[in-house]
C-alpha cells in the first residue's frame, strides 16, 4: 500500500500495433509489465491509440513515463529520452508523436486542467517503417525495447519506486494484452500472403 507521501507514477505505452514500428510504445510497456513487478503507487497502462481519453490517467499521476515511437528525424532505431520541460506541452509545439491525436494534445489538456504530472519522461524510438499494415516491429526498433525498459527502471528508481524483476513468469491471463495480440503471439502467427 503506498504511503501518503508516495508519488503516484504512471508508466504508459502509446501507439498502434497494427502499423509496424508505431507499436513500439505498446510493445515496450507490455514487455516491461511482463518482466517487472512495481510498487503499489505505480500504474502500468497500455494507452494504445486512446488519445485524449488518456487525460484522466495523467490527471491522477504525479510522475509520468511514456514509451512511444517518435519522429526525431534521427537514424531509425535511435532511442532518445526527453524530460520535464523539454517535453512539448502545447499543440503549437513541433509535433513529435505520430498519432492522430498527438501526445502533446494529451499533455496540453492535462496542463490546461491544472493536473499535468510534475515530472515527465518521454522515452522515444525513431521508427523505420510505419507503412507495413499488420507487420511486426523492425529489427532496429525491436532492439531498443530492452534499453528503453532499462531507462524506465532507472527513472523509477530515481523517483523512489524501483521495479523488481518477477520471480516467476507472468501468467498469460495477467498480461496487458491478450487475445493473440500480445507481442509473442502477434508476431509469430502466420501472416497472409
Amino acid at each position: 500500500m503506498p504511503t501518503s507521501a508516495a508519488k503516484r507514477i504512471l508508466v504508459l505505452g502509446i501507439g498502434n500495433i497494427l502499423w509496424a514500428d508505431e507499436g513500439f510504445g505498446v510493445r515496450t510497456v507490455e514487455e516491461f509489465h511482463r518482466r517487472y513487478d512495481v510498487p503499489d503507487n505505480v500504474t502500468i497502462l497500455d494507452g494504445g491509440t486512446q488519445g485524449l481519453y488518456l487525460v484522466n490517467y495523467l490527471e491522477e499521476a504525479d510522475c509520468l513515463i511514456v514509451f512511444d515511437a517518435i519522429d526525431y528525424g534521427l537514424e531509425p532505431g535511435t532511442l532518445k529520452l526527453v524530460r520535464d520541460a523539454d517535453v512539448p506541452r502545447f499543440t503549437g509545439a513541433k509535433k513529435m508523436s505520430l498519432h492522430q491525436t498527438g501526445f502533446q494534445e494529451v499533455i496540453s489538456a492535462a496542463d490546461l486542467l491544472g493536473r499535468c504530472p510534475q515530472q515527465l519522461a518521454l522515452i522515444g524510438c525513431q521508427p523505420l517503417d510505419l507503412e507495413d499494415w499488420g507487420g511486426p516491429l523492425t529489427a532496429p526498433v525491436r532492439e531498443q525495447i530492452e534499453p528503453a525498459i532499462k531507462l524506465a527502471c532507472d527513472i523509477l528508481a530515481e523517483w523512489g519506486s524501483p521495479p523488481r524483476p518477477r520471480n516467476e513468469p507472468l501468467a498469460e491471463s495477467d498480461r496487458l494484452l491478450a487475445n493473440d495480440i500480445d507481442h509473442l503471439h502477434y508476431e509469430t502467427r502466420a501472416r497472409p500472403a
